[in-house]
């Protein structure tokens, strides 16, 4: 859809376009042959001010602030040049064709916002806070507290991060994560701002204020990527700044010189010099490279992943070496019982060994008691244990070691090997090639056997990884705090290259720091992470990825990219992404430019027309824009 300001250009440009090629045609069968040269100038001088009136217009007031050099002085000099040498049809089809690439090159640029700017219709409007009375107010997000109780109806927005205490729904999170399938919410489940409620209505506690909810976030990162250029569009903007002061001296000399020293009749010179004014407006390079990056992240956030500036998208392209953190990157950070294993199932079978451990477990709230127990609960489908079996009294932890109690009225161990053999454990043995936290459970004195609780690996981890190498990194490293069989285990399992275990989070620091030195110029380290202690990290490496759904908000406000759903295997898209818009971006570049110097040249030897020259400045910018544009289309 075209803008108001759109469409009156368009109508102008339709109108003085038909006006345009009736005079063309009028002038080919010698009509105008006859006029006077006042009247004729004066037929192409109107159709030319209600074209040009605006261009001339910000060229006056551009050079009254000091701003003379841009594509508007370039445009009204050429022009005006034309007129002052008899090229009627010529300076009007100049300005015509210029108008015409400009109102392209605008419908370009909103274009390429669009999948930005529709992220911008994610803010809520209203949120509705229930009173102590049961009464709903509709009140601005901003004046949402911390605790308060909202109504989310049918097809309204969730305005603050909260979690759902009443009633369930599907929540469409398309707008956030680029995903199409709405995700269930009942009573307990997180739900984040932006999001929109589906057929039901759901009651939520607000659990951050608006301006430190997921929405408000995201738009703030979206608002601010623009302020961050890449080292290209850096180049264009200086190039830019010198390039039209250079060949408007260029132009003017061309006009004046030839003509003192003999060589070119007055007309003949200042014709060249006009070709040479209109060829070297550098709109091409100008509005291309950068509407190239924004339909880079444009495609990007379509997918769901938020790309804080085109320097960030720049470095994403010379990718080579990724960097993970494990728990919650790679693994899902949830600890389940992937394995019961008594010593002696004639004495004590899986589920026995089980329950005893869940009974030992039922009183602490450590992750680790807590997965045992639930492992209980599902495979006994029991809403509970029995615990008049345990004596809570008796219970106590023994710090790195586990748990000490009394079960069914004789002494139960549950912990790691140095508990066994603290306790004088009988007949135990140390678990050899498992990989997992280990706990051991012995009883009155007997070993029994052991549980294996293990960080489960995100389903999409392998596929994510075999992406990213056939995306052209080199290198996969895992850094984890985990121990070094553990660590591995999962990194043979999803093939991770290199794996760096029990380190602390400024370990992570000076290992990334160490990758670093050791890459070259042409090559970028991204590291992935998603906790608190991962900020460190992700501000030092050249990109910092954060998973933004489930990751602290230290992670991402450290990132430069953010993965709004936590699928990991969008890395390889955004790497793909990055690498096809700086490939478009490099096409314009040489393009534009070699066109350009061509037709500069052969104006300046006077070799060419300045129907040419349109092309070379209008035409060369649709071509390149047209490019551009082809950044926002992308396949994961």
């Amino acid at each position: 859809m075209m803008t108001k300001k759109q469409k009156k250009t368009r109508n102008r440009i339709l109108v003085v376009l038909s006006i345009f090629f009736v005079l063309i045609a009028l002038e080919k069968m010698g009509a105008l042959e006859e006029l006077p040269v006042l009247a004729k100038f004066l037929i192409f001088l109107v159709p030319y001010i209600i074209i040009g009136y605006d261009v001339i217009k910000k060229a006056a007031i551009n050079i009254s602030h000091g701003q003379v050099f841009d594509e508007n002085f370039l445009m009204m000099i050429a022009t005006f040049g034309a007129f002052a040498i008899g090229e009627y049809p010529e300076a009007l089809a100049v300005m015509l064709f210029y108008q015409i690439g400009e109102l392209f090159q605008s419908y370009a640029v909103g274009k390429s916002r669009q999948s930005i700017t529709e992220m911008m219709s994610i803010a809520p409007e209203i949120a509705n806070v229930v009173g102590e009375n049961g009464e709903v107010n509709e009140v601005d997000p901003y004046e949402v507290n911390i605790g308060d109780i909202l109504l989310v109806r049918a097809g309204e927005k969730i305005p603050v991060d909260g979690v759902v205490v009443e009633g369930e729904s599907f929540i469409d999170t398309a707008a956030l994560t680029g995903e199409s399938v709405p995700r269930r919410a009942g009573e307990g489940d997180d739900v984040i701002s932006g999001c929109v409620n589906g057929e039901g209505i759901l009651k939520i506690k607000a659990v951050k204020a608006y301006e430190d909810s997921t929405v408000s976030r995201i738009l703030e990162l979206v608002e601010n990527a623009s302020d961050k250029k890449s080292r290209m569009e850096n180049f264009i903007t200086r190039f830019a700044r010198y390039y039209t002061p250079v060949v408007t001296v260029g132009a003017v000399l061309l006009a004046i010189v030839p003509p003192i020293l003999g060589i070119l009749a007055l007309s003949d010179s200042i014709k060249r010099a006009c070709i040479f004014l209109i060829v070297s407006c550098p709109c091409a390079l100008v509005i291309s490279v950068p509407l190239g990056f924004f339909g880079g992240i444009g495609a990007s956030s379509k997918i769901g992943v938020l790309i804080k500036g085109s320097n960030f998208l720049e470095a994403a392209s010379k990718i080579k070496t990724v960097v993970f953190d494990k728990t919650g990157t790679l693994t899902k950070g949830e600890f389940k019982v992937t394995d019961v294993v008594p010593c002696d199932e004639k004495d004590i079978s899986k589920d026995e060994l089980l329950e005893m451990a869940a009974s030992g477990e039922a009183f602490s709230n450590h992750p680790i008691a807590r997965s045992v127990f639930a492992a209980f609960i599902e495979a006994s489908e029991k809403s509970d244990i029995d615990r008049s079996c345990i004596s809570e009294a008796d219970t106590k932890e023994a710090s790195g070691r586990g748990i000490e109690t009394v079960y069914i009225g004789k002494k139960l161990l549950l912990g790691n090997a140095k508990l066994m053999t603290e306790n004088g454990v009988e007949s135990f043995a140390e678990a050899n090639n498992t990989s997992g936290t280990i706990v051991y459970v012995a009883y009155d004195g007997a070993y029994k056997g052991y549980v294996v609780i293990s960080d489960v690996i995100k389903d999409e981890a392998k596929e994510a990884i075999s992406l990213i190498k056939k995306v052209g990194a080199n290198k996969t490293v895992m850094l984890t705090g985990d121990r070094k069989d553990v660590a591995e285990d999962v990194a043979k399992q999803i093939g991770i290259d290199e794996v760096i275990p029990q380190l602390l989070p400024a370990d992570k620091v000076a290992r990334v720091e160490k990758m670093l030195s050791s890459e070259d110029n042409d090559s970028k380290l991204a590291f992935v992470g998603d906790g608190i202690n991962d900020a460190p990290v992700l501000m030092r490496a050249d990109v910092g990825i954060a998973m933004g759904s489930l990751g602290s908000d230290a992670a991402i406000e450290a990132a430069d990219i953010v993965i709004m759903d936590d699928d990991i295997t969008k890395i390889s898209s955004v790497i793909k992404i990055a690498r096809k818009t700086i490939g478009i971006v490099k096409e314009n570049i040489v393009f534009a430019l070699s066109v350009k110097v061509i037709i500069l040249i052969l104006g300046a030897l006077g070799l060419t027309t300045m129907w040419l020259a349109v092309f070379g400045d209008v035409g060369v910018a649709v071509i390149a824009i047209l490019n551009s544009m082809r950044a926002l289309k992308t396949t994961r």
